[in-house]
């Protein structure tokens, strides 16, 4: 598979993905993913431990789950919004549940990524290159 390497950082990684997973072999899955392409991946449980990352630690993107424990994915985001606002378009909800109001609702307001699950390997990178192409630099945190 041929990489996209727009965005290489220069020692030949495009950059640092945040997976927000509570399903450890669907975050593994998905950290084995986003390495195969070129990511240096990090992970969380919840979106507790994503918040410390993400306070912490420069991501190109965030791959993050809707039903989490602790802080599920849209208080994530919420978060998001009031601290790092600059990354909200760099998240990538993932959730095979689309039926429950709320999270339509969240999904479908304002332009937020998502991709459903289950869904093959090469659409999330297809939705991964989309988000990134539209934000060439990784978020940097400013202390």
């Amino acid at each position: 598979m041929a990489k996209h390497t727009s965005n290489d950082n220069g020692n030949g990684r495009l950059g640092r993905a945040l997976v927000i997973e509570d399903e450890l072999i669907i975050g593994r899955m998905f950290m084995k993913v986003l390495a195969d392409e070129g990511f240096e991946v990090d992970f969380a449980p919840n979106g507790l431990v994503a918040k410390e990352r993400v306070n912490k630690s420069s991501y190109q993107f965030c791959l993050a789950d809707i039903r989490l424990p602790g802080m599920n994915g849209i208080e994530f985001y919420r978060f998001l919004e009031a601290e790092h606002p600059e990354m909200l378009d760099r998240v990538v909800f993932t959730t095979g549940d689309l039926l429950t109001a709320n999270i339509r609702e969240f999904l479908c307001t304002g332009e937020k990524h998502f991709i459903a699950k289950p869904f093959m390997p090469s659409e999330l990178i297809t939705k991964i290159r989309e988000v990134i192409s539209n934000n060439d630099e990784p978020y940097r945190i400013t202390v």
